[in-house]
């Protein structure tokens, strides 16, 4: 059956079936939450933009992040340009976050600033800090519209109207996340986006304590507060307490003071089902686990939890017993599809390990065969490594796993020598090679190349999903990175018998990747059946460098951390930024595409002022669609870009 055929099937039987969600929840023209949707599934249905009109699409007008003023105001701040966000559409205005906390409200037509919550000259906050924000969260009953922004160590409630704290929500419009019943939660911080569903906030963590490199660290809490209150509807602890058999996951009673397996990245809800669907993290810490031997549940898990009481409905844990830094990057994927002839309600996890880990998001379920497959032991005193690991069988991976000499790159026999010699310094091998010290004699090795390193495969950018044909769009790098360990330096610095130390980056023959392209690549996988239908190379990548430039390559990819974004007919993603964090040299680009959803095929790119740093979005306004996108670098401010069909060509 050829390639048209095959996918008008395809959009037939779900049609049939009618599996999707109702296209009534959402305006055609908003998008209401971080993803457009509660399934994260980024599509949104608007069609004014298509193939025949993409070429003339024009920047409409640009925005600068108002952390730009801050520091003329407080001389010691420096702003991260890394603008991560994605703004939400609700209505007439667009709302977005920013690095260090603010929030605004923007007319979604023209990018004027309606109005901006500064939490410094409401003295929520003293100084400004922070790395980076994805973005913010919002609720209506109807009536009352607030935005829910995590700022700082702070959830705060904004009338969506005027800017102003909801002085019932919390104490005057904000609940401090670093308060909590467990003494060993000493801070807060956390870059995602908030998530509202059946009248609760929810809130992940990036860390609840200053210095990570201890045993002792309070689980990674999730928590839902009360969407009008601020009060505590529940707290999910991703470590097993006393009643619970998963405890038998962990030797020596460690699951009693081990920690973090926090929620870092987004999340998802099927709002139907009361099911919130969590991305665990590596429990601690990364990369060396002798003091807590065993597989160590929840950690590196997808957890199903009742939005309205916290408790656990299912989990599948996707590592055991993590060394790598392979925690879940991205939000979980909720997509209705038809596998053998029937329905599914399913939910599809990301992972940096490239595959795609896919389920009955009502039961737990498995939609293909997940295989315990042996893995490589660990020679690191006192480590014991997990025998095996899961693999799925159906999809196949979309990126590259573990290294051989044949995967180094060999454009020339120069590279390649030197590709080898740079290997030879390493522990290398299949995927899950575990970690190895750091061996200081001459000619020792420098510690074990993981490939994929814990950029991914896949990161928190996701995948675009397209729900009437069950097609899953994921961007990807090819990026390996260094595992060394080391005793800690002192004993005031950490109680871990060994840390990460350094070289954390893979050396770079002739400053070019050690291996082989594609560097960057998009995939489009279809979740009915878990084949891949198309993979392509994500831009040129380095062929013009001096040793590649009189080669006439064809796009080699590049190694940036971009976000899709699905509309009824184009898929658009952009390169990354140049200065995205743990990306190696020779990464990102300042290109925005179109992408032809069925073949893969170009079909427009504007190259704008930085690499995109944030997930793109679309929204009408008056009629008229626009897509929005973040970008920086260090010589570009973050700030949102705006584009349109030029006036009349709507």
């Amino acid at each position: 059956m050829s390639r048209p055929s095959l996918w008008s099937a395809v959009v037939l039987v779900l049609a049939a079936c009618d599996t999707s969600p109702p296209a009534s929840v959402i305006d055609a023209g908003d998008w209401p939450h971080y993803a457009r949707d509660l399934a994260a599934t980024k599509y949104s249905p608007l069609d004014q933009i298509d193939a025949s009109n993409v070429s003339i699409l024009e920047i409409v007008w640009v925005w600068e992040s108002v952390d730009s003023d801050l520091p003329a105001r407080f001389p010691d701040t420096r702003v991260n340009p890394n603008y991560q966000v994605t703004p939400i559409k609700v209505g007439e205005r667009l709302y977005a976050s920013t690095n260090m906390g603010q929030a605004v409200a923007l007319d979604p037509a023209t990018g004027q600033q309606l109005w901006r919550y500064d939490p410094y000259a409401e003295g929520l906050r003293d100084e400004p800090a922070g790395r980076s924000s994805r973005g913010v969260a919002y609720w209506s009953d109807g009536t009352v519209e607030r935005i829910y922004l995590a700022s700082g160590e702070h959830l705060v409630a904004i009338d969506a109207a005027t800017g102003r704290p909801d002085a019932a929500f919390g104490q005057g419009g904000a609940v401090n996340l670093a308060a909590d019943p467990d003494p060993r939660v000493e801070t807060f911080t956390w870059t995602s986006a908030p998530l509202v569903v059946r009248d609760v906030v929810i809130v992940g963590a990036t860390a609840m304590v200053p210095n990570r490199n201890w045993m002792t660290a309070p689980p990674g809490y999730v928590r839902a507060y009360d969407v009008r209150t601020g009060e505590l509807r529940w707290r999910f602890s991703p470590i097993p307490e006393v009643d619970d058999p998963a405890i038998e996951t962990w030797a020596d009673s460690s699951w009693a003071y081990s920690g973090n397996a926090n929620v870092w990245t987004l999340m998802s809800a099927d709002e139907g089902l009361g099911h919130v669907y969590l991305p665990l993290k590596t429990t601690t810490n990364d990369w060396y686990g002798g003091h807590r031997l065993g597989d160590n549940l929840y950690g590196e898990s997808l957890a199903a939890i009742d939005a309205e009481t916290g408790e656990l409905v299912w989990h599948y844990q996707m590592v055991h017993h993590g060394l790598w830094d392979y925690d879940p990057p991205a939000a979980p994927i909720l997509i209705d599809v038809v596998v053998n002839g029937t329905p599914v309600k399913a939910v599809a996890q990301l992972t940096k390990q490239a595959v795609v880990f896919a389920f009955d998001r009502e039961t737990g379920e498995p939609l293909w065969p997940i295989e315990e497959r042996p893995v490589p032991p660990s020679n690191v005193p006192g480590e014991v490594a997990a025998e095996t690991q899961p693999f799925p069988t159906h999809p196949a991976p979309f990126d590259l796993q573990g290294i051989t000499t044949n995967d180094l790159i060999d454009f020339t026999p120069e590279l390649r020598a030197e590709a080898e010699q740079i290997l030879s310094d390493f522990v290398y091998g299949s995927m899950f090679t575990p970690p190895t010290l750091k061996d200081a004699a001459p000619g020792g090795t420098q510690g074990t190349i993981l490939m994929p390193g814990w950029v991914g495969g896949a990161n928190w950018g996701g995948a675009a999903t397209d729900p009437e044909t069950g097609v899953m769009y994921i961007p990807s790098v090819t990026s390996p990175s260094v595992t060394a360990l080391v005793p800690p330096p002192d004993p005031d610095s950490s109680d871990f018998r060994y840390i990460r130390g350094r070289p954390r980056e893979v050396p770079m023959p002739q400053g070019l990747p050690l291996l082989k392209p594609p560097y960057g690549r998009v995939t489009a996988i279809d979740m009915n059946t878990g084949e891949h239908l198309w993979m392509k190379a994500n831009g040129p990548g380095p062929r013009d460098h001096p040793a590649l430039a009189d080669l006439d390559l064809p796009w080699l990819g590049q190694r940036g951390r971009p976000a899709p974004m699905l509309t009824k007919t184009l898929l658009f993603l952009g390169e990354g930024s140049e200065d995205a964090l743990s990306i190696l040299p020779i990464a990102g680009g300042k290109f925005f595409r179109a992408w032809d959803k069925q073949t893969g095929s170009v079909v427009w790119e504007i190259e704008l002022a930085a690499g995109t740093s944030g997930a793109p979005m679309t929204y009408l306004s008056d009629g008229r669609q626009y897509i929005v996108v973040a970008i920086g670098d260090d010589d570009t401010p973050g700030r949102l870009v705006a584009l349109a069909l030029p006036t009349g060509d709507q």
